[in-house]
């Protein structure tokens, strides 16, 4: 069975410049798959060489097992893109734009299309052009799902959303998760991503360095630890694997990496009141890997 997405060495080069690195990768059908990276990773390099809008300096892309290259118009015919940025025809309504890429696409589902501008609050007869950044990118969204894509790659899909309108945006995800399509979502909100996604691809300077799901990108990031006691906290400084030590009166916190028993075992002869321990998020592992670079969208490169 075809991957929705596969890519084989797929490197993109500017002059000397590697934008993007032998990317060897598959998106399973079905799943979600979380890109992401820094300003100027490449993901949009990726996305634009999978889509076949750029052409690779080697390497190759397929969507269901169509080369984006020799097979553009078939591979297309079975995915719905979001761009990170688009332009629409300001003198035409939010309702005549749809029908227009309705038409471009080629096949909609219109009750569908009925059911999302209810649910993304879209005023349908206002001209584009007096649309907020927001309004536009709804277009972009509402385009997308009513075609009822098998594939639909995402580019910062909820750019310029408000709180409420990203909620929509991942439940109409995960309803499209449910009904077997295949999402690639580029994103720079790590929460958005860490609540979606199946898998998670990092990117770093046109390289891929981590890819898979959350529970097995634990590794990247130290564990949390707060505990409480009745007098003067233990010492754990001492101990394998923990660093960042705080003692604020009564109260430790520290990390830890490798094996937990240790410093269990020196909270626990401290005869701790409370104990809490946490995974780190989704935004301490990418952290963890970028050291406080700026979690931003990329720019085309």
């Amino acid at each position: 069975m075809d991957a929705a997405i596969k890519t084989e060495g797929l490197t993109k080069r500017y002059g000397s410049f590697v934008a993007l690195a032998p990317l060897n990768i598959e998106v399973q059908k079905g799943e979600i798959l979380g890109y992401l990276g820094p300003n100027g990773a490449g993901k949009t390099t990726t996305i634009r060489s999978i889509l076949g809008l750029i052409k690779p300096s080697a390497g190759r892309a397929m969507i269901f097992g169509l080369d984006t290259q020799s097979n553009k118009v078939e591979a297309h015919q079975r995915l719905a893109y979001i761009p990170g940025e688009s332009t629409f025809w300001p003198n035409l309504t939010g309702g005549e734009t749809l029908y227009l890429l309705g038409k471009i696409n080629g096949k909609i589902d219109k009750k569908y299309m009925t059911e999302l501008i209810k649910k993304f609050q879209f005023d349908p007869t206002k001209k584009v052009r007096t649309y907020s950044k927001g309004n536009r990118q709804k277009i972009n969204i509402i385009a997308a799902f009513m075609t009822r894509a098998d594939l639909l790659i995402m580019d910062e899909p909820t750019s310029g959303l408000d709180p409420i309108m990203e909620q929509a945006f991942k439940e109409c995800a995960l309803e499209a998760r449910a009904n077997g399509q295949t999402i690639f979502l580029s994103s720079h909100v790590l929460e958005e991503v860490e609540a979606l996604c199946d898998r998670i691809a990092i990117l770093r300077s046109g390289k891929l360095v981590e890819l898979g799901t959350l529970p097995q990108m634990r590794h990247l990031s130290a564990l949390s630890v707060e505990a409480t006691f009745e007098t003067k906290p233990p010492r754990v400084d001492h101990i394998k694997g923990v660093s960042n030590v705080r003692v604020i009166g009564h109260q430790l916190t520290c990390q830890i990496r490798g094996p937990i028993e240790p410093l269990l075992a020196a909270i626990i002869a401290g005869h701790p009141k409370s104990l809490l321990s946490r995974e780190p998020s989704l935004e301490e592992l990418f952290l963890s890997l970028y050291g406080g670079e700026k979690i931003n969208k990329d720019q085309p490169q």
